[in-house]
């Protein structure tokens, strides 16, 4: 997300001011993903649900890289945070709520419909909630889980599914295609509804780019790209799921404790390092 600010002094007291110009480099980034998320619906209309599914996947990539290019090059705007969110709402909300609608959800009727569009106003909330927030949360949590990690359970169980061979109105083993479609309806359920929690999600924007790092993470970095290749549909859906259940841990970790499990600033000062709920 392009979510920077410009500082500029007035009156001797340092503020924020967001700059207003528009910025080709990050938006270019930022269409790329829209553009996965359409392409995502296109292919779903044809039938072609495994690319699909990767045009999801593509935007995710994408959508990761717009904020980091826009800060690297300081072409941070308000234009572009704008943008990126209804790029996430296209690519990250209607677009996995639609393919999961037409991939097995219309199936259960209203009871179809109604959980795609559960998941598809929760991410529109989620992005609504991140937009009003950004300046007082725990910049290393995300609150609720991001809607890209949201698309990724849906899709990630389309493409795991149509990878193995099957197709809608299709059994899978013991699995009849009635049971796939209600594990379906969970997913989206389960996708929708974390986004809109106060559960802390671990957002990994500490991890900072531009320090150097060991040797030995390049080979981890190395070994991580060769193992999702073994089979990208197990390993994504495999991790996106244990991410999704990430925050739950953490959040019953932190209330055993006895600690805050909100990830809301109390100070208005530096909201990623002060005042936090701990």
């Amino acid at each position: 997300m392009h979510d920077g600010d410009e500082a500029t002094e007035n009156t001797g007291v340092l503020v924020h001011k967001r700059r207003k110009g528009i910025y080709v480099l990050p938006n270019l980034f930022t269409l790329a993903a829209l553009f996965g998320g359409f392409y995502a619906i296109v292919m779903a209309m044809n039938g072609r649900f495994e690319l699909a599914s990767m045009g999801v996947f593509c935007a995710m990539v994408l959508d990761s890289l717009d904020g980091r290019v826009a800060r690297m090059t300081n072409t941070q705007s308000a234009f572009g945070e704008q943008m990126d969110s209804l790029s996430d709402m296209v690519s990250f909300g209607a677009a996995p709520a639609l393919i999961a609608y037409m991939w097995a959800l219309q199936g259960l009727g209203r009871w179809g419909w109604i959980a795609a569009f559960v998941y598809c106003a929760c991410a529109a909330l989620r992005l609504a909630r991140f937009n009003v927030n950004t300046g007082v949360v725990d910049k290393r949590f995300f609150q609720g889980l991001p809607s890209p990690a949201a698309a990724a359970l849906v899709m990630g169980f389309i493409w795991l599914l149509t990878d193995a061979g099957v197709h809608p109105g299709q059994d899978l083993l013991g699995l009849s295609w009635v049971h796939i479609t209600w594990v379906m309806f969970g997913f989206t359920l389960y996708a929708g509804l974390t986004m809109v929690t106060n559960v802390p999600f671990y957002s990994f924007k500490d991890l900072h780019m531009k320090k150097s790092v060991p040797f030995a993470a390049i080979v981890l970095i190395a070994l991580g790209i060769a193992v999702v290749n073994i089979h990208p549909p197990t390993v994504l859906f495999g991790i996106f799921v244990l991410y999704g259940l990430s925050g739950y841990v953490l959040y019953a970790w932190r209330k055993a404790k006895g600690q805050h499990t909100s990830v809301i600033s109390t100070s208005t000062d530096e909201p990623d390092e002060q005042g936090l709920h701990h």
